[in-house]
């Protein structure tokens, strides 16, 4: 009998049976290699925006407040007849994304509400018939790559307004008894609702170029729920790797038994003990995070991360073997809240002086303690280990079993030598007592 593993996720239980290393199956017959080298320009970058936007912006309450509210299509519907975002400059996006040191996006081409925005042919909810009339996708993909930065798209399996997307436990509409969801699915077809899903994927990887990223989400199986069999994963996974080669995707298909079925785990506002291991081994992950407490633009949302918190959630994530998305959701009129351009401004003046302790970087091999109060990222082609001062000590840092392993020390952000000596088997770093001025100070240890 095989372990059987369940993961809290969004508020559902999902239960999946573990799997041993001499398990594993393959969709693909892709090695770990080559794998390797496809992720490669991602395990480097290490630090992306994510973009919640859509309808939901307007009523500006969570992007789940069709759900949370239980409005019909009827109800939802002056969302759709009211967005015109005039405000909208994707490149004024790209250029905060880029200053804040992040190297790839991905944003929401269709969340659960089921508005697009980008011009499908497959229906008519989406942004070219909204008062802005405009492919909002194509703005914005090719703004961010004219800032050199990699483009990713979010695409949601669910959809509360398709005709077919038969009501389940996450929809609007949900109720109590099998009954009374029979009642409320006759007539709509899930087959015709996974022909459209297959039908916008393919849309939106041969439309717009080189596609970085795709983000499918999300599957929860069981009672009154949906997964691979729903979403016809194995045939979309297929197509997306034939339609982008390069591409890399998320695990939400519920493709878990499949090494392949995915790129990379995504831990989901929470942050993780130790790198993720699965399959018998440390697999790639990332963790998508917000500023505040919601995805969407939430106008009254106060639960804001400061600066430090934010640069701390960059930092560990990274000392993890991990990648950081962090969420931006625009305004309805298109522009980005005067909170998030203040997040975005005081990471960028940190990362500025301080990102190769961040690009390039993983978890520092086990020979190497992280000082009291601080966190370390490793930089294996250059040999660089990197301290980073959570609770700056005035004068003197201690590194426990570093002897005979430190050529020299320097901060980060100016390059100005530190001082050290030998003590025992542990180095004793000179600290000036005047803190620098960055929120995190960063010593760089170049090694022997």
């Amino acid at each position: 009998m095989k372990k059987v593993i369940c993961t809290a996720f969004l508020g559902f239980l999902l239960c999946v049976p573990s799997m041993s290393a001499q398990e594993n199956k393959k969709l693909g017959n892709e090695t770990d290699k080559q794998k390797q080298e496809r992720l490669a320009w991602w395990t480097n970058d290490r630090f992306g925006m994510f973009i919640h936007w859509g309808l939901y912006a307007l009523p500006a309450r969570h992007e789940w407040v069709k759900n949370y509210e239980k409005m019909t299509d009827e109800q939802y519907q002056k969302y759709f007849e009211l967005f015109n975002p005039d405000l909208y400059n994707p490149k004024e996006w790209a250029k905060k994304a880029k200053a804040a040191g992040m190297k790839y996006a991905v944003i929401t081409t269709k969340h659960h509400e089921g508005f697009c925005l980008f011009d499908s042919k497959y229906t008519d909810y989406k942004s070219t018939n909204t008062p802005i009339k405009r492919d909002l996708i194509k703005e914005f993909v090719e703004a961010f790559r004219a800032e050199g930065l990699k483009v990713g798209f979010y695409y949601s399996l669910i959809d509360w307004h398709h005709p077919d997307f038969t009501i389940d436990r996450v929809h609007p509409q949900r109720t109590g008894s099998k009954a009374e969801y029979d009642k409320l699915n006759q007539g709509k077809d899930i087959a015709k609702y996974r022909e459209y899903l297959h039908n916008q994927v393919r849309e939106l990887l041969t439309k717009y170029g080189k596609i970085d990223i795709i983000w499918p989400d999300f599957s929860y199986p069981g009672e009154f729920g949906k997964g691979h069999e729903d979403w016809g994963s194995k045939e979309l996974l297929a197509m997306i790797r034939k339609l982008q080669p390069g591409i890399i995707i998320d695990d939400r298909l519920d493709l878990r038994e499949y090494e392949d079925g995915q790129d990379f785990i995504t831990p989901e506002q929470y942050k993780v003990d130790a790198w993720p291991e699965r399959y018998g081994k440390k697999f790639p992950w990332e963790t998508c995070q917000t500023f505040s407490g919601s995805w969407g633009y939430h106008r009254d949302e106060t639960s804001w991360k400061n600066t430090k918190q934010l640069l701390v959630l960059l930092i560990e994530t990274v000392s993890k073997g991990g990648n950081l998305l962090l969420n931006v959701g625009p305004t309805a009129r298109g522009d980005f809240d005067y909170r998030a351009d203040n997040a975005l401004e005081s990471m960028g003046k940190w990362m500025k002086n301080n990102s190769p302790s961040i690009y390039g970087c993983t978890e520092a091999p086990a020979e190497f303690k992280a000082p009291q109060s601080s966190l370390l990222t490793y930089n294996e082609n250059t040999k660089r280990l990197y301290i980073h001062l959570l609770d700056y000590p005035m004068g003197t840092l201690k590194l426990p079993g570093y002897k005979g392993k430190v050529k020299y020390a320097q901060f980060l952000h100016d390059n100005s030598e530190i001082r050290f000596r030998e003590n025992g088997d542990d180095i004793s770093l000179s600290l000036p007592v005047l803190k620098p001025n960055y929120e995190i100070p960063v010593v760089e240890i170049i090694l022997k």
